[in-house]
């Protein structure tokens, strides 16, 4: 395989507004609303670029399915993941593991979302 081994997430999500602000928040992005591939279903994308490495992905509310239990982990990059791991909790979420050395591998971050979501923030340095 010739290429990074995540080519796209999906973020299930109880509450898409709520949801929504906390991720635009946390990371300063604004995430564009997608059309969904078949009714029920409403997509946010974070931003996304052609030539970028890395992984891009959705916030993703689907009728009849709960967040609750999705089993995903997933690890945004960043440049310093203190940075983000701060705005967690003054956006409603919980932060699990501050900055912590990874050793060769940089950094990380653990955060829960408002949706009940685990998610980890990752950075070099």
């Amino acid at each position: 395989m010739n290429r990074n081994a995540v080519g796209w997430f999906e973020i299930y999500v109880k509450d898409m507004d709520r949801a929504r602000e906390f991720y635009e928040a946390v990371f300063a992005v604004k995430l564009e609303e997608l059309q969904a591939p078949f009714p029920g279903i409403e997509m946010y994308c974070f931003p996304m670029f052609e030539d970028g490495g890395g992984a891009s992905g959705a916030l993703v509310k689907k009728d009849g399915l709960s967040s609750d239990g999705m089993g995903v982990l997933i690890y945004f990059s960043s440049q310093d993941c203190a940075i983000e791991a701060s705005r967690v909790v003054e956006n409603g979420g919980i932060l699990h593991q501050e900055k912590m050395a990874i050793g060769i591998y940089g950094n990380v971050a653990i955060a829960m979302d408002t949706e009940g979501n685990m998610f980890g923030i990752h950075s070099k340095h």
